[in-house]
């Protein structure tokens, strides 16, 4: 935590919209996707971004989920470890959370351990770009 607040701080507010039918609005400090892969460096090949949870799912097995590579790219796509000011509370995914606001609610991976850039996400847990996707029915292309 302390090398990603040494990245550099990007601040927004913007809207959290859940598929559940409710929203909220909340300051979120970071840092910027952009400024992550700006330093790693993604290979040319890797088209998608795989963030792992330190939270398992429901159904058991590992929390994560699959993003389009060009949305790291979007200015409101962020890592975030403040909430309002704040460090990030527990219950909003501390110490590190996914805030990609093209993407709906249950996209915003909390409580990460991990990121992986990957070329196709066929053989991330069940290959269908995440776990709400291999036990539920949703799909990767519901973009707000």
């Amino acid at each position: 935590m302390t090398d990603l607040r040494a990245l550099g701080q990007h601040e927004q507010i913007t809207q959290h919209f859940c598929i559940q039918g409710w929203s909220g609005i909340a300051k979120w400090g970071g840092v910027s996707m952009q400024t992550v892969m700006d330093l790693v460096r993604p290979a040319p090949e890797a088209k998608w971004v795989v963030f792992y949870s330190l939270g398992d799912g429901p159904d058991g097995g590992i929390y994560y989920d699959v993003h389009p590579i060009e949305q790291m790219g979007y200015h409101l796509t962020m890592l975030a470890y403040d909430m309002n000011g704040e460090p990030l509370p527990f219950g909003h995914g501390a110490p590190l959370r996914l805030r990609n606001e093209v993407q709906l609610g249950f996209k915003q991976v909390k409580w990460l351990k991990g990121v992986e850039f990957v070329a196709n996400f066929a053989d991330v847990g069940g290959g269908h770009g995440g776990y709400n996707q291999d036990h539920e029915f949703f799909g990767y292309r519901q973009s707000i």
